[in-house]
């Protein structure tokens, strides 16, 4: 049996007894480490499910997926993913891999960002498509997003953006040569995502993203509230785009970050939730009402 299990969003405990359970009777126990990253290192996770852990980077998963299901017709190999198994294309096709190969496939899910971000108050049923950020290079900008949140918009619905992650990554340099050698991990900022939608605003100029009037929603480290340490704790900071673009790095908490770019139809409800998290509570409550067309007291 190939096992697929989703951890959730923050540390060792975050695994279901189902998925603990799993991992504890597999000979092989593998983590995907490319798609998300989770909050611990790989040495935690094997204290506590009892488990040598194999680390499956990109280049594993995407080209030798058939070294995870070796065996696993006879044998029981779990796969873990952060977050849900099913947040990555990736893991669509190790199953059908598994399935072509007649190995059965069980999966455990769990929590999510793509649930978990209504901690910030906004209803998941208004949210439309889900668009990721790449960072941007000197030559390479890509703004295909911007149509899926001027579409998502125009129905009223939010936006949940996913930012960009690096991690084993090699540059154009190396890649061409052959060269095993690899970046330093990056992961996006809230500041850095914010300047790039409104680099793209000021290019495309259609007022989808216009800095003023666009509230917008950012988390980090969703479903991380234990431990001592805030900066390691979930945050969540709500304003105008321009008001986030406007604040120090250190307001939006550690890495991993998500932004939500709120939809035209803001339930009243909405805006009063995440009015708790607003950079000026003033102005979210101006730009709701005046630009969102929110009833509020």
């Amino acid at each position: 049996m190939l096992y697929i299990i989703g951890l959730g969003l923050c540390d060792e405990k975050d695994i279901t007894v189902r998925g603990l359970e799993a991992v504890k009777s597999s000979s092989r126990v593998y983590l995907e480490a490319y798609t998300s990253i989770l909050l611990v290192n790989k040495e935690r996770l094997e204290v506590f499910y009892g488990k040598d852990i194999i680390v499956a980077d990109r280049d594993m998963v995407e080209t030798q997926a058939e070294e995870i299901l070796r065996g696993a017709d006879t044998q029981d190999v779990s796969l873990l993913v952060v977050g849900d198994p099913f947040g990555a294309t990736t893991h669509i096709d190790i199953v059908l891999r598994a399935r072509s190969s007649g190995i059965p496939v069980r999966v455990i899910h769990n929590a999510s960002i793509m649930n978990a971000v209504g901690a910030c108050g906004l209803q998941l049923y208004n949210f439309g498509q889900t668009v990721s950020l790449v960072f941007f290079t000197d030559t390479w900008k890509p703004d295909s997003f911007y149509d899926r949140i001027r579409e998502n918009r125009g129905l009223g619905l939010h936006t949940l953006v996913l930012l960009d992650i690096k991690v084993k990554e090699q540059n154009e340099e190396n890649l061409a040569r052959g060269r095993k050698i690899y970046e330093p991990p990056r992961y996006m900022s809230i500041p850095q995502a914010v300047s790039q939608l409104i680099e793209i605003e000021s290019l495309r100029a259609e007022h989808v993203l216009s800095p003023k009037t666009t509230l917008a929603i950012a988390l980090s480290r969703v479903g991380c509230d234990a431990g001592t340490d805030n900066n390691h704790r979930q945050r969540i900071v709500c304003g105008t785009l321009e008001q986030l673009s406007e604040q120090p790095p250190e307001t939006f908490g550690e890495p991993l970050h998500s932004l939500v770019i709120v939809g035209n139809r803001l339930h009243h409800m909405e805006a009063v939730y995440a009015e708790e998290y607003a950079v000026c509570k003033e102005t979210w409550r101006r730009v709701a009402s005046e630009a969102y067309g929110c009833a509020l007291d």
